[in-house]
């Protein structure tokens, strides 16, 4: 059976008032506070990736700041990755995502809860202003999820080239940056049926901005990729 259908149906008895729930917080974001909103997606991904016969072995929590702005930026394996760091990372976030996302079930009403932003990197004017959206968030004191691949890999855990535009909101907000190294987790969703899965989540050890700063976004990159790749190579 799907395992997206798998989910729905060993969750009906809640899915109805989840759903509206989550709808009523999308279509009136700015009337809760942020962590009540990501505790409901928490709550509704938690049942979700149970009855979807997935594990999500994580590592590294310690390494997610509490106490100042963030961001994430993760290696990219397919959609199931947003829900599986927004699952796990305790602290409310947004995602920069591709625009062929944001109109996706679920997805949509996280976007709007969130302050999420789709991007097209196809249309360079609208990519600039998205990373202008975001580092003014992170300025306000928001957190965000990156993926700085682009797209998807298709070769499992190996891993594409990051655009070095992406690290641009790291540099001029100067926030800690913490690389993640997702394995596996493109079997969730690409695989056929819903037997169990084993998705591995690494938060790594944050990246200060004392450490990056005399860098260009092209030598951050290349430092956040090597970081992500050693540990995916060291997981398998």
């Amino acid at each position: 059976m799907n395992r997206i259908l798998t989910m729905v149906l060993r969750n009906l008895h809640i899915v109805p008032g989840a759903w509206f729930k989550l709808c009523h917080y999308a279509k009136h974001t700015d009337e809760y506070p942020e962590l009540e909103k990501w505790r409901h997606i928490q709550y509704i991904l938690g049942r979700a990736v149970k009855s979807g016969n997935i594990e999500l072995k994580v590592t590294g929590l310690e390494n997610i700041p509490t106490d100042r702005s963030f961001l994430l930026y993760s290696n990219h394996q397919g959609m199931f990755d947003v829900l599986a760091i927004a699952a796990t990372c305790d602290p409310p976030l947004g995602t920069v995502l591709k625009k062929e996302l944001k109109d996706v079930p679920f997805l949509k009403q996280i976007v709007a809860c969130t302050k999420s932003f789709a991007m097209d990197r196809e249309d360079v004017r609208q990519s600039l202003t998205v990373i202008q959206s975001v580092i003014k968030e992170i300025n306000d004191g928001r957190n965000y999820l990156i993926f700085p691949e682009g797209t998807r890999s298709k070769s499992s855990n190996d891993l594409l080239e990051f655009h070095n535009g992406s690290f641009r909101c790291a540099l001029k907000t100067k926030c800690t940056v913490v690389p993640v190294a997702l394995v596996d987790c493109y079997k969730v969703l690409d695989q056929k049926g819903s037997k169990p899965v084993t998705v591995q989540i690494h938060y790594l050890p944050p990246i200060e901005y004392d450490e990056y700063q005399a860098m260009n976004t092209k030598e951050l990159a290349a430092l956040v990729r090597d970081r992500i790749e050693q540990k995916i190579v060291s997981s398998l």
